[in-house]
């Protein structure tokens, strides 16, 4: 039993978020998993560019809690692409006892409510 790297985790928070995305018919101009590096996607959705930051948080966090320094920078950033920004916060926990970390191949629960305009 392994548990998750923080890599690891932001990439399974990045599978979730962009399964809702692919669902909303959002289309996909450019994908980063690389963590700190945003935004985590670049999306095209009826002709509007949207930014999309991911981050990932475990059990007791708060995944709705972001970082308002950071996205209004990203929030600049967007705007000189007419961009829409989103912070996307998806919590993660063991799903036997969320005292115990995210294990490789074990079961989890998602804390993911979806995109928060900024």
């Amino acid at each position: 039993m392994r548990a998750l790297t923080a890599q690891e985790l932001h990439n399974l928070a990045m599978n979730i978020v962009g399964k809702q995305l692919e669902a909303e018919g959002y289309e996909f101009m450019g994908v980063n998993s690389e963590l700190k590096k945003n935004p985590q996607f670049v999306c095209l959705k009826e002709k509007k560019l949207h930014f999309i930051m991911v981050r990932t948080v475990t059990y007791p966090e708060d995944p709705k809690v972001y970082d308002e320094k950071l996205m209004e920078k990203m929030k600049t950033h967007a705007l000189k692409f007419e961009a829409k920004t989103y912070f996307a916060g998806v919590g993660l926990a063991n799903a036997e006892d969320v005292k115990l970390p995210v294990y490789l191949n074990e079961a989890y629960v998602v804390d993911y409510d979806g995109l928060i305009e900024i």
